[in-house]
């Protein structure tokens, strides 16, 4: 097994692992020790799912998330740099992406450490395959402003660039307030413009719909609650 820091996708739900995540990950998942994480606990669940009889207790783990001090977080290649092969989980999805992940991938690259990424889900580029939007030109713009005035805002300067420079503009919000999200998005944009609601992406409740804004006004607009969504805009 080479020696690297292994970005390792994880199963966006309560998806069978066996159908979005390749063999071959397993394989290099168990001959690892080391284990850069968004949260120990799910990260234990998660390598669990990928095989029983791993002993967790042989583990280490290092946590990474909003609350970690960035000034320790070259430390967390030290098992790299002496020739340990090194895992980052995120808690969803691939690692990196909208992911504090990238902290430490940023690191490694300065250090000349080898890198690699492992095939899995990616909710951002699943929801865009499917919404059937510019696939050439996109931007993934994370969380949009609280705020309702500012958010209308953000939303405006998104809409301009979907029509000016024919880009995908993609964005996600808390689960909880997904309803408000969806409220926001179909009182500020143009009749004309789309939107594609991509929920549950993967798993059993799996919600994938491209309307324009006239069209979903006239629709039933989707119970989602709490689920992950991502939100996409496109002419």
């Amino acid at each position: 097994m080479e020696t690297a820091l292994y970005l390792i996708p994880v199963t966006l739900g309560e998806t069978e692992i066996n159908q979005v995540i390749p063999s071959y990950n397993h394989d290099i998942i168990t001959e690892i020790k080391y284990f850069i994480v968004e949260n120990i606990r799910s990260a234990r669940r998660f390598l669990k799912k990928v095989e029983k009889s791993i002993d967790i207790d042989e583990l280490t783990f290092f946590e990474l998330n909003r609350h970690t001090d960035r000034t320790i977080i070259a430390e967390y290649l030290k098992p790299l740099e002496e020739g340990k092969p090194v895992g980052i989980i995120s808690e969803a999805g691939c690692p990196a992406i909208a992911d504090p992940g990238a902290d430490v991938v940023a690191i490694a690259q300065t250090k000349k450490l080898r890198v690699i990424p492992l095939v899995g889900p990616s909710s951002i580029i699943l929801s865009l395959m499917a919404s059937g939007f510019n696939g050439q030109s996109f931007a993934f713009n994370g969380y949009l402003p609280v705020e309702t005035a500012e958010r209308k805002k953000a939303l405006k300067k998104l809409e301009n660039k979907i029509y000016n420079e024919d880009q995908t503009q993609i964005f996600i919000e808390t689960p909880y307030r997904n309803a408000k999200m969806i409220e926001t998005i179909l009182s500020s944009l143009r009749p004309q413009t789309k939107l594609c609601i991509a929920s549950g992406i993967t798993c059993a409740e799996e919600y994938i719909k491209t309307r324009t804004v006239q069209q979903w006004k006239a629709e039933k607009i989707p119970e989602i609650g709490k689920i992950p969504a991502i939100f996409l805009i496109y002419k």
